[in-house]
């Protein structure tokens, strides 16, 4: 069992940055993929950015080149650096882990979701 808590979400003005980390407590495996995800009220769940075991790296369109995610694994953390926030990016923001499964949007981790934390870019 895998336990995922997010913290660092808040409000910012449009072109401003944040910082998400999503701490993981229990056991990671080491071939487990981690991955944002953020999610408005309805709308579909859309996956944001996803780390591979390897630290291969895939983005959303709508995010590339403006977010960066990372992972420390010593500290099995998660991050997600946003800049140049856009009022399309509020949202709040899940993260997940696990093995990744193949999708028509790539390969994402479904296994263990945390709360989530708020996003919330104002123009």
């Amino acid at each position: 069992q895998v336990h995922l808590v997010e913290s660092g979400g808040g409000s910012v003005q449009a072109g401003g940055s944040l910082r998400l980390s999503c701490a993981a407590t229990g056991y990671v495996y080491t071939s487990y993929c981690m991955a944002w995800f953020r999610q408005v009220p309805g709308k579909e769940r859309e996956g944001v950015a996803v780390i591979d075991s390897m630290g291969q790296t895939h983005y959303a369109d709508s995010v590339k080149g403006r977010f960066i995610i990372s992972k420390d694994n010593g500290e099995d953390t998660l991050y997600l650096q946003m800049n140049r926030l856009k009022p399309e990016d509020t949202a709040m923001y899940v993260c997940a882990a696990g093995f990744c499964v193949e999708t028509e949007h790539g390969a994402w981790p479904s296994d263990y979701w945390g709360q989530g934390t708020q996003v919330t870019v104002s123009s």
